[in-house]
């Protein structure tokens, strides 16, 4: 750092329910990149739309700095919000966000904040990401933004994380931008943290992966569901597309996954549907089409049956 240089300024806006793992993750990084060089080569500020307490993911209760102001330029802003950003999204954060990026402040989105960033209308042309679970629901609300894959994105000035951990990989590339490599490297050392999110992408495990299943019939068979969500396959159109008999998938599900095709099909609908109704601004009705119910009636009844509420009162939890 050149002597009389200021430090590079991080302003984090916290919403309610705020990611604490995508915030402390990101705070911990600068400060031991600061501890290395035994100089404050960065700094930061936590901010809330009025300076108020704001509670986190896990619940409990942080006092922020202050409310929205015109930051420094030369800073970043790094939105962090988590689950139910689309009701956390005020009219108020959004204008404030387009007039700071009018004034030409750097800004991204940490763990579902790229949402809020779309919202304001910032992302433009830009690639961004998200956490997977808000994937679906991003493209049904945003579908002109293309949604990278990987665990960060940096384009442009705006950067988007996909939660978690990722955002230490963004701030470590923010130091390499800045410091040079020697930095970065010496601080995701100290933090004893791999960068195995270079090769990482920022997707769900397949369903064969997260049942554990062995069988490649099977695990073809499930990755043929999962892509055809919206317009079911049939038994025998499944059978078929994976050479074996109707019977023979059958069997094969029975004994590895304990029950019919068909049934397993159901549960897959039902999880993009709970994941569409928490995540989108989708209606009951939208849902019901997205994944392959044929009415509003004979969903929600599948859905009570498998989560305990209707699809309505999901929404409104």
């Amino acid at each position: 750092m050149e002597k009389g240089a200021k430090p590079l300024k991080f302003v984090f806006v916290l919403v309610p329910e705020y990611s604490s793992l995508s915030l402390f993750s990101a705070l911990e990084t600068l400060r031991v990149a600061n501890r290395v060089q035994n100089t404050p080569l960065f700094d930061w500020e936590i901010l809330s739309e009025k300076g108020e307490t704001i509670k986190s993911s896990l619940g409990f209760e942080l006092l922020t700095e202050s409310g929205l102001y015109d930051v420094d330029r030369g800073s970043i802003i790094l939105v962090c919000s988590g689950e139910n950003v689309q009701k956390n999204c005020t009219p108020k954060l959004l204008s404030w966000l387009r007039h700071q990026r009018r004034r030409g402040i750097e800004m991204g989105g940490l763990c579902t904040a790229a949402y809020i960033l779309a919202k304001a209308g910032l992302l433009g042309s830009y690639k961004a990401t998200i956490h997977w679970e808000n994937r679906h629901g991003f493209q049904e609300s945003f579908p002109s933004t293309e949604l990278s894959d990987q665990v960060f994105v940096a384009e442009g000035g705006i950067y988007s994380t996909a939660g978690g951990t990722a955002s230490i990989d963004l701030i470590l590339t923010l130091i390499t931008k800045k410091y040079e490599q020697d930095l970065s490297s010496v601080v995701s050392g100290r933090l004893m943290y791999s960068r195995i999110h270079d090769v990482q992408r920022n997707t769900r495990l397949s369903a064969s992966h997260r049942v554990g299943i062995q069988n490649k019939k099977i695990a073809e068979v499930l990755d043929l569901m999962e892509a055809h969500l919206e317009e079911p396959l049939s038994p025998q159109s499944l059978a078929e597309k994976v050479h074996v008999s109707v019977r023979q998938l059958e069997r094969l599900f029975k004994s590895d996954l304990g029950c019919p095709p068909m049934k397993f099909y159901r549960q897959l609908r039902l999880e993009r549907a709970q994941d569409l109704l928490l995540q989108s601004n989708l209606s009951v009705t939208e849902v019901t089409t997205a994944c392959g119910f044929s009415s509003n009636n004979h969903f929600a009844k599948l859905y009570r049956a498998r989560f305990g509420v209707s699809p309505t009162m999901a929404r409104k939890k």
